[in-house]
Order: structure tokens, then sequence, then C-alpha cells
């Protein structure tokens, strides 16, 4: 018996692919704006509508106290960035006789950890809000 070459297996390009699923998605009605300007991600949720009466609220008090920590960070950066010596004297009761650059760069960590905390004053995101809480 003779037997059959099979033809070489062709790769599916990836830029069709998406293309294929956009269409696929537009079809079903997923993926684009309702009239509430709400975008969908899926067809259940979809069906089901909005989900943020089902999610459970957040605190009373936490965006109080993110504002409050993120105040806080902000001003003791501040003075690790302006006036590292007067800080270390006032936290150690001590004078400092080296250079003041670690407490600079603490200074700097605290700083970028302030603006993350007022990152989250303002953002009605979740899981943002979870992170910084973590």
């Amino acid at each position: 018996m003779a037997s059959k070459s099979h033809p070489p297996l062709m790769k599916k390009h990836s830029q069709s692919d998406l293309v294929s699923r956009l269409k696929t998605r537009k079809i079903l009605g997923v993926g684009g704006e309702d009239d509430d300007g709400e975008v969908h991600r899926s067809k259940l949720s979809q069906m089901l509508g909005n989900d943020i009466k089902y999610q459970v609220r957040e605190p009373v008090g936490l965006r109080l106290w993110i504002a409050i920590s993120a105040f806080a960070f902000t001003v003791m950066a501040l003075m690790a960035l302006v006036c590292p010596n007067q800080l270390y004297e006032v936290v150690f009761e001590e004078e400092i006789s080296n250079t003041s650059i670690s407490i600079r760069l603490y200074g700097g960590a605290l700083l970028s950890l302030s603006l993350i905390l007022w990152n989250g004053v303002y953002t009605q995101e979740k899981v943002i809000i979870q992170w910084i809480k973590l």
C-alpha cells in the first residue's frame, strides 16, 4: 500500500487570530459599550448587569485613614529630604557627624510610599485599594 503524505502543518498568524477573536466578540455583543457606557467583558456580565451593587462596601474610615497615612508619610519624607540632620537629632536625640545620605534615601523611600498612598485616596478601583492595604 502506498502511504499518502500529509500536507505540512501551517502555523496560524497571531494577527489573524486577534482579528477573528475581535469579530467573534462583536458578533456575541461582548466588549462594546452599552447605553450606560459600561464595557462588558463577558456575555454573562452583560446579562446580569452592573455588579457594583453586589460588591462589598469599603469601611467608613478607610479613605480617611489612607489620607492621614499619606499626609504623615509625605511630611516625614519632606523633613528627611530637606533637613536630614535635624530629623536625626529629633528622633535619636544625638547629633550626627557623618553624611546624611542615608536619611535622604530614607526620605525618598517614604516619598514613594506616600505617592502610592495618595493614589489610593483618589482611586475608585477596589484592586488598588486592596494592594494599598496589603
